[in-house]
């Protein structure tokens, strides 16, 4: 395998510097899901349940083409690796939620 540094951290290097996860920070996230789910209440819900911050006021809800299914995106914040991966497997695990982006 790659040689390690000394100090154990395998350095990562990206060539864009916006490409890598800054934590903490604010997050954006679309869970889609059916129109009758009302899934723009239990998205804040499940992610505020994490304890993480929601921005309300922040968010969006776009319907499909057909109007079955709607798609959600919130604006949030991470604290952590661990809270983002939370937040995308709370709504996965969510019976009202189709995906997750």
């Amino acid at each position: 395998g790659p040689r390690r540094p000394h100090n154990g951290a395998m350095e990562i290097k990206s060539d864009n510097p916006e490409h890598g996860f800054q934590f903490p920070g604010v997050f954006e996230l679309s869970a889609m899901g059916s129109a009758e789910a009302d899934l723009h209440l239990v998205v804040p819900m499940v992610l505020e349940a994490l304890g993480l911050t929601v921005y309300r006021d922040r968010m969006g809800i776009k319907p499909s083409a057909k109007g079955n299914y709607v798609s959600v995106t919130v604006v949030f914040e991470a604290h952590s690796r661990e809270d983002y991966d939370a937040a995308h497997g709370a709504l996965r695990e969510h019976p009202a939620v189709k995906w997750t982006l």
